[in-house]
């Protein structure tokens, strides 16, 4: 029930004759792995809808897919977002050796994590605050899950006007 609501909201339905280059959420285009922002506002997914397999990004506020970084010859998977879509953690995948990626909508800043890392990883997820990633990743021969502190420098993703801790560190 749920689906058919927001998809009623969010576009309506699926024009078949739409063109590749279509603003609208809803195509007839191979669209997958959504990803939410905790406040609600933005929705990141797999489309091919460009002749390309890449993450899209959409405002459902304003309705508008904002611009993401692109890498020629990169497949994009795993979509995750921070709380208030501030940070978009994904797989890019060069030549089939994914690595994880960090964009800050804000900074429009696009850093590689993994880079050096020798082992297949797949599925991250980052925290609400945008501080922590998870992802599986076969370093062991079998999948076991990472967890990766981004730093105490790494802006947190906070709602306007919530207050920031700024107790400093014990020690």
């Amino acid at each position: 029930m749920l689906l058919i609501f927001l998809t009623m909201v969010v576009g309506g339905c699926s024009n078949p004759r739409a063109d590749y280059l279509s603003t609208s959420f809803n195509t007839r285009y191979n669209e997958e792995k959504p990803a939410i922002s905790g406040d609600g506002r933005w929705l990141a997914f797999v489309s091919n809808r460009h002749g390309r397999q890449e993450i899209l990004l959409y405002d459902l506020e304003q309705k508008t897919f904002v611009p993401l970084p692109y890498m020629p010859n990169a497949v994009y998977d795993s979509p995750s977002l921070s709380r208030t879509g501030r940070y978009l953690a994904y797989i890019a995948s060069v030549q089939g050796r994914p690595d994880i990626f960090i964009y800050d909508r804000i900074t429009k800043e696009n850093r590689m994590i993994t880079q050096g890392y020798h082992s297949w990883l797949r599925n991250p997820r980052i925290s609400p605050d945008g501080r922590y990633l998870v992802f599986e990743t076969a370093r062991r021969g079998q999948w076991d899950i990472e967890v990766v502190d981004l730093g105490p420098f790494m802006e947190p993703d906070l709602p306007d006007g919530m207050p920031v801790d700024q107790t400093p560190p014990p020690g």
